[in-house]
């Protein structure tokens, strides 16, 4: 709890009394952008007083705005302060909800299990995709806690409205919809479609011109969204086109790639335990983050439950585990996009050093390797189990 607590107060003596510790310019584009809803103008807004290279649009789904319009009547400091807590706060309940998924809600509420939830609390405040989220006033944590809150309930309605609803905040969300499509949760998938579907039209009642313009002719604008080649780009089009040397678009390469991915994420969910639902999750919200056309690294938040899965999870003693935990730890600690953004010319080049290009490979590497190792662990057991099989067989003809 001691670590906890000095965490929360750096961060908020960070944003209180640092130069740049308010640099929340993704909040900013949340609260000022809605603002514009009712006027039909919230998709000319932009926001470049802190971001003058590149000034930041709103990017998000009218839901989204309609959800963050009441934000713009508090004063922004209030929100700023409120919106880092109440993501400190989703962070635990993410962190608790993944170890009961891991190891049973039983296990979580161990004293020891409840000390280790507040540690990973404390730690993952400063693992990259968490503490960029936090500087910039990013929606992640929040999104992650909706489809970790859908897949711990057995109730249909409140499963499928949650993902239906983060999908409405913001669309890529709705790849959480796979896993009920993995579980054979047949009408959570058909409610979370609906739940989204009354999102839309929600937008369009209120703001049926924003609405036309996002859904008919801004929808799947990437170079709207930021700068595909960007180092903080770690899609697989992302670091594609970064070790290409151009943007990849949706081109052969792109496809190529997603079909590899496609196959490696079924393999390895197939490979799992069938009720491993928090492993399920993971490779659902991992192929989402690599076929997506962007995926800033501060997206990865579901890097922090997958070390969880990784140390406390059913193959926790498969050779390598701790080593791909590692892995992610060391990477998201440093913050290795992070560091790399210091030696990209622009956010807009594409073309770098190779090595630089490599490098930036980081997530969709580690994601690419977990897949398969997540494979190899499931022939492994699977031959273990056949071995045990045969040996219990051949002892019991014996006794015969």
């Amino acid at each position: 709890m001691l670590a906890l607590g000095l965490s929360v107060l750096a961060r908020l003596a960070w944003m209180l009394f640092s130069p740049n510790g308010i640099n929340v310019v993704d909040l900013h584009v949340y609260v000022d952008g809605s603002a514009s809803l009712l006027t039909d103008r919230l998709y000319d807004f932009t926001y470049a007083e802190k971001t003058p290279d590149f000034p930041l649009p709103f990017t998000y789904p009218p839901f989204a705005a309609l959800l963050f319009f009441p934000l713009h009547y508090l004063p922004f400091n209030v929100v700023a302060v409120g919106w880092l807590l109440a993501t400190i706060a989703a962070l635990y309940v993410v962190v608790r909800i993944a170890f009961e998924l891991i190891l049973g809600e039983e296990a979580a509420r161990d004293p020891g299990r409840r000390a280790a939830i507040v540690g990973w609390t404390a730690l993952g405040l400063w693992m990259e995709p968490v503490r960029t989220t936090m500087d910039y006033g990013q929606v992640n944590v929040f999104l992650v806690l909706g489809a970790m809150l859908a897949v711990r309930s057995s109730r249909w309605w409140v499963s499928g409205g949650l993902v239906g609803i983060v999908a409405g905040i913001k669309l890529t969300p709705a790849i959480s919809g796979l896993y009920f499509v993995a579980r054979r949760r047949w009408v959570a998938v058909v409610c979370s479609a609906a739940v989204f579907g009354a999102t839309v039209g929600i937008s369009f009642l209120v703001a049926p011109h924003e609405a036309w313009r996002y859904f008919d002719k801004l929808l799947g604008d990437a170079d709207r969204i930021g700068p595909v080649g960007s180092v903080w780009n770690q899609s697989l089009r992302g670091a594609m086109s970064r070790v290409l040397g151009y943007d990849v678009q949706s081109g052969p390469w792109w496809i190529a790639g997603v079909l590899v991915v496609t196959v490696l994420a079924f393999l390895a969910w197939r490979a799992l335990e069938p009720d491993d639902r928090m492993g399920t999750l993971i490779i659902v919200q991992f192929f989402g983050l690599l076929v997506s056309p962007i995926s800033w690294s501060h997206h990865w938040v579901w890097l922090l439950p997958t070390v969880l899965w990784l140390l406390y999870g059913p193959l926790r003693a498969v050779r390598g585990a701790k080593i791909i935990a590692g892995y992610w730890l060391v990477n998201t600690l440093i913050g290795v996009p992070w560091v790399l953004s210091f030696a990209q010319d622009s956010i807009w080049t594409i073309p770098r050093p190779a090595v630089l290009a490599w490098l930036g490979t980081v997530d969709v590497f580690g994601a690419l390797v977990f897949f398969g190792w997540v494979i190899w662990s499931g022939r492994t057991r699977a031959g273990r189990d056949e071995t045990a099989a045969r040996v219990a067989g051949a002892d019991t003809a014996r006794a015969a």
